[in-house]
Order: C-alpha cells, then sequence, then structure tokens
C-alpha cells in the first residue's frame, strides 16, 4: 500500500506513481491513499492511472499480472487533508479505514505500506485498531515530509514503539543524488532519452507533470526508493542493503522539549523532535489563538489547559532555525527564537536502543553518505542498475512484446 502526498507539496510523487504502476505486476498493490498536506487529493493518483490505463494494452503483453484500470481506481482512497492535531490523530479517513481493512485480511504475508508523505492515516489506523501493528512494516519518506506530520510521527515513535518502521530522512536521496548521473541517466536527460515518446506513462513522466506553474521533466523520485526496497534485496533484512538503501537500528528516537524561547545555541538532532512549553501570562483571552511560524510553517499551538501554550517542530535539515510566535496572548505574540539542527553523530548507530526493537533509521556514518545526506550512498551505489532497470519498464509502454 501507497500513502501518497501527490499533487502537495512536491511534483516527484508523479513520478514514482509512474514508476510503481510499471512493476504493478511483480507488486501485489493493496490501496493508494492520498495522505497530503496541501492541495493533494486522490484525483491526482487517478489521473495517473489514467494514463496507465492508455497504456495497458501494451503492458498486458509482458505480463498478465499487471491490474486492471478499475480494480486500481476501486483501491485509490482519500486520506487525511490536515497535519495530526497534537493528540496526533484525529477521526477515521476512507484511507485509515482501508489501512485498517487490509491489514485484518487473512493473510500470513505483512502488508508493506509505503508512506510518500504525511503519516496521519498510518496513525489513525492504528490508534483505531491497534491490533494490526504485527501485520504491518512502514518504510517511511521522511525529511522534508516529516515536518508535516510531528505530531503524528510522535504519537507513533511513543505509543507504537514495537511498530516495524524505516524512517528514512536522507538516505531516499541516493536516487537522485551521488551515483551514476552521466549521460542518459543524467537527472536533466533521462526523461528526454528513456521516457518521452514511451506510451502515455512515458510522455506524462517526460513532459506533463506540471507544478508550481512550471513543467518538471528533472529526474528526482525522491519517494521511490520505498518500491526499491521491495524490488531489489530482502525487505525483512534492513541491514542488508538494496535498491531501496541499507539502514542500521535505530536509537533512541531524538526528542528535546524546551520550558523557554531558544537560541541558536541551543542544538537538536535533525529531522528529531522538539516541543516548545511557554507560559501564556497575563492578560491572556480565555482561549487564546497562537502559531509558531518558521520558515514556510505555521504551526497552530496547543493549550494543555495548564496556563501553557505547546508548540511541535521538526527540522527538515541540519541549519539554524528562526521563528516567531505570534497570536493574541501579549506576553507572547512577537517573541522570537532560534534552534540548531545538527546531524547525527556516527556513534548514535552503536547505541541502538532496545525500546525501538524493529525501528530502522538512516547510517549516519562518513563512509554512507553523500556529501551532507547521511546514508544516500547507500541507495546511489545502484543508480545505474535501477535506472536502466527503470528505462526498460518504460520500453513496455511504447509497443507490445514480440
Amino acid at each position: 500500500m501507497v500513502s501518497t502526498d501527490i499533487g502537495g507539496t512536491d511534483f516527484d510523487d508523479f513520478q514514482s506513481m509512474v514508476h510503481l504502476l510499471l512493476y504493478a505486476d511483480v507488486l501485489e498493490i493493496e490501496g493508494l491513499v492520498s495522505s497530503p498536506y496541501g492541495p493533494g487529493r486522490k484525483e491526482h493518483i487517478l489521473s495517473v492511472i489514467d494514463h496507465y490505463e492508455a497504456d495497458y494494452g501494451n503492458l498486458r503483453t509482458w505480463s498478465d499480472r499487471y491490474p486492471t484500470p478499475d480494480s486500481l481506481r476501486a483501491i485509490t482512497k482519500q486520506g487525511e487533508l490536515e497535519m495530526a492535531p497534537y493528540a496526533g490523530y484525529r477521526k477515521p479517513t476512507e484511507g485509515s479505514k482501508w489501512i485498517v481493512a487490509c491489514a485484518r485480511r487473512e493473510d500470513s504475508r505483512p502488508l508493506h505500506i509505503l508512506v510518500w508523505g504525511g503519516l496521519e492515516d498510518v496513525a489513525q489506523a492504528l490508534h483505531d485498531a491497534p491490533e494490526i501493528l504485527p501485520q504491518l512494516k512502514i518504510h517511511y519518506i521522511g525529511g522534508p515530509n516529516k515536518k508535516w506530520s510531528p505530531d503524528a510521527y510522535h504519537y507513533l515513535a511513543t505509543q507504537f514503539p514495537s511498530l516495524w518502521m524505516i524512517e528514512s530522512n536522507s538516505t531516499y536521496r541516493g536516487w537522485f543524488v551521488g551515483g551514476a548521473q552521466q549521460g542518459d541517466l543524467s537527472a536533466h536527460s533521462f526523461a528526454a532519452i528513456h521516457a518521452d515518446g514511451h506510451g502515455a506513462l512515458g510522455n506524462f513522466f517526460a513532459r506533463g507533470i506540471s507544478f508550481e506553474s512550471a513543467i518538471r521533466s528533472e529526474v528526482k523520485m525522491g519517494d521511490t526508493p520505498t518500491v526499491g526496497w521491495l524490488l531489489q534485496g530482502d525487505p525483512n533484512m534492513p541491514f542488508q542493503g538494496g535498491w531501496g538503501g541499507r539502514f542500521v537500528r535505530a536509537w533512541t528516537r531524538p526528542y528535546s522539549h524546551f520550558d523557554r524561547l531558544t537560541t541558536a545555541e541551543d542544538e537538536i538532532e535533525f529531522c528529531s523532535i522538539m516541543e516548545l512549553e511557554l507560559p501564556l501570562g497575563p492578560d491572556c483571552p480565555k482561549t487564546p489563538q497562537l502559531r509558531m511560524e518558521v520558515e514556510n510553517q505555521s504551526l497552530l499551538g496547543h493549550l494543555p489547559g495548564d496556563g501553557t501554550v505547546r508548540f511541535r517542530f521538526c527540522p527538515k535539515s541540519a541549519k539554524t532555525f528562526s521563528y516567531k510566535i505570534v497570536g493574541d496572548a501579549p506576553s507572547l505574540n512577537g517573541k522570537e527564537g532560534k534552534v540548531t539542527a545538527v546531524p547525527a553523530l556516527p556513534e548514535q548507530a552503536l547505541r541502538p536502543d532496545s525500546h525501538w526493537p524493529n525501528w530502522w533509521t538512516d547510517d549516519p556514518s562518513p563512509a554512507a553518505a553523500v556529501a551532507e545526506h547521511q546514508g544516500a550512498r547507500t541507495v546511489s551505489q545502484w543508480r545505474e542498475a535501477f535506472m536502466r532497470d527503470f528505462a526498460q519498464r518504460l520500453d513496455r509502454c511504447r509497443s507490445p512484446k514480440r
């Protein structure tokens, strides 16, 4: 099952959806859930399936296991549209209910959930049906996605620590940085050479993806490592590696709590959860509205009723972030702060935390990095193999098998 923010905050989910559908004959797809923060909706998934339908005749000559377009439409569901509140969950959605229904089926195999966007529907499903936990294996593309789901993530990490989870905050970047980037495999030339003129899906990949009023043809496919993980390698052994990368057992899931405004001297781990707990002060309305504005986010404050307001923030990169509190509490409105996010230390990998026995994350060793992207080399080392394989799949759209 795929949970995606396609059409939301980035264009590359469209590319990853094309890739996924071309491998639909070797993966038993249980569901396609739209779980966006932003404007993405299930209609964006359905639009890619329309292109798949145009190529379906050719694809079927290569394998009779390709699912029908209508069967894919039937398992496309709308998930949560907003960030989870402080509790980490809100209410059941069509998407979260579908996760529960699929996980409850009589099947000895695990249900792999590839999370390309928000964690909200996974968190909601586990809240509503915690008994499905042993059936799930989550491969989560975190990083920039995680900043939009800090509360849902915190809920999963604290309430379901035995969940089987790959948390890829930077390893996934190896699909588009490092490795074989020359000639026809370069991010700028691959689509024109290997996708354009290759059926409806190929043409869509090469010149049909519009995002923020621009056609996007540069190859990114940042969510595709979750699919690559199932295609090449042993998905039961994250430490062995394959097209989706190689991971290490997770150390204590990083969380920092501050009861004051922070400064640039305060350090937190990249992609960790930071929580601010600030006093509301005098002359505050009975039900104040307060937000933490940081970069392109405006995070709503939680009011626990104890005279404080709380904010959760996840830094998507290692740098110093500036933030501002705005709202109708006079003692907090306009207050500013900073915090510095730093990379995980290599020695963290030597301290796996038994409280999270099935949680895996990026290898922080320098040997596994591409530039500042920890773990990315464990994907990029396979780039020629997986991109050539993808090119062969695109050929299936162009003509029937002879």
